[in-house]
């Protein structure tokens, strides 16, 4: 990770991750893609809240490792999938921390979809 920037969350840039009461269910290009009551809600400082789903509630055959990847200063090196039935909207919809920073190591092995790229991010008691 030679020349990243490293963050800690803090006042400042608070990070809270809490597992979710209820159940979450991500469908894409009409098919569940994932469906879990294990999942993980993550509220980043101002921006809206993202659930993380454990791998093992989701359907990694639909699902297409890219080569795509980011770099959040806060979480770490983010790599990305695709949902190829979903059509084009379905490119680079889901990422995953697979080695988080320290900080939010609870969300690795966990996915996180983006809304506007899947039909829908459904959350239930």
């Amino acid at each position: 990770m030679q020349g990243k920037t490293v963050k800690i969350p803090g006042p400042d840039h608070p990070i809270d991750i809490k597992p979710l009461a209820g159940r979450v269910v991500v469908t894409a290009g009409g098919r569940v893609v994932a469906d879990s009551r294990r999942a993980l809600v993550l509220q980043e400082s101002t921006y809206p809240a993202v659930h993380y789903i454990p791998r093992e509630d989701a359907d990694m055959s639909q699902l297409t490792r890219t080569a795509h990847s980011t770099h959040c200063p806060y979480k770490g090196d983010a790599s990305y999938y695709s949902i190829p039935g979903a059509g084009d909207r379905g490119a680079n919809a889901v990422w995953t921390y697979e080695t988080p920073h320290d900080a939010v190591v609870s969300i690795a092995g966990h996915l996180a979809f983006y809304p506007d790229r899947v039909d829908s991010i459904e959350v239930s008691a």
